[in-house]
């Protein structure tokens, strides 16, 4: 049966604000809005969620019908309910953030997106709504987060070399890192597994590769180990 309230109920909406690394430059995935309001305007993916969906659901659910990703790493970021956010009505949306390996997903504008593309934190268009504030959130959550939980690893490839795994880490701190204290640091860490290939195709010296174990990772957090950068 149909059910009456004695109070107004505002819409909510779900924003995913993706990371994805590109030769050392974070970026961030923006869809151009196709329908009123800010159309043409650069904005996060994201959309209404529906009465029958969790919000995990409507996350990605938004995320691949805008964009065509689907996100193996996506958490929960904040709730933003400013009166006024939305000039459709009031609107409090529950945003997300993800990280994806750039290199592994071919995106592609969907549903009411026009266009989806990657930019630079550094070289950002004006954003609609106020996504500016949700994007600054996410990116100081992230640059938080990296430094004690090994989650920067979901934007390197499977295999990388420490330069690579170094750049990751300054792009996300937005600062530079002693290479020799770098890899002495996450080397003594114990949670890298050490391959027998090396780089291909490049003029200079080939570099090892490395890839992040999950296995040993999980082994030392048992130990009661810290994973702090």
């Amino acid at each position: 049966m149909p059910f009456t309230y004695d109070y107004p109920r505002p819409a909510v909406t779900v924003d995913c604000v993706v990371f994805g690394l590109d030769d050392g430059d974070l970026k961030v995935l923006l869809i151009q809005r196709a329908d009123k309001p800010f159309a043409g305007r650069w904005a996060l993916p994201g959309g209404f969620v529906n009465m029958d969906e969790t919000l995990d659901v409507a996350a990605r659910r938004e995320l691949k019908e805008e964009t065509g990703l689907s996100c193996d790493y996506l958490e929960q970021l904040f709730t933003f309910g400013e009166p006024g956010r939305d000039p459709r009505g009031r609107t409090i949306t529950v945003a997300y953030y993800a990280l994806i390996r750039r290199a592994e997903h071919r995106i592609q504008g969907g549903s009411d997106a026009k266009e989806a593309a990657w930019f630079s934190l550094h070289e950002l268009p004006s954003l609609a709504f106020d996504h500016d504030k949700i994007l600054e959130s996410a990116h100081k959550r992230l640059q938080g987060k990296v430094r004690y939980q090994p989650i920067g690893f979901n934007l390197l490839p499977l295999k990388f070399t420490l330069t690579e795994l170094q750049k990751m880490y300054e792009a996300i701190l937005d600062r530079p890192l002693d290479k020799r204290n770098f890899r002495k640091k996450i080397l003594s860490m114990g949670v890298l597994e050490r391959l027998t290939e090396s780089q291909e195709g490049v003029a200079h010296r080939a570099a090892r590769l490395y890839s992040f174990s999950k296995a040993k990772y999980a082994d030392v957090v048992e130990h009661g180990f810290n994973f702090e950068i």
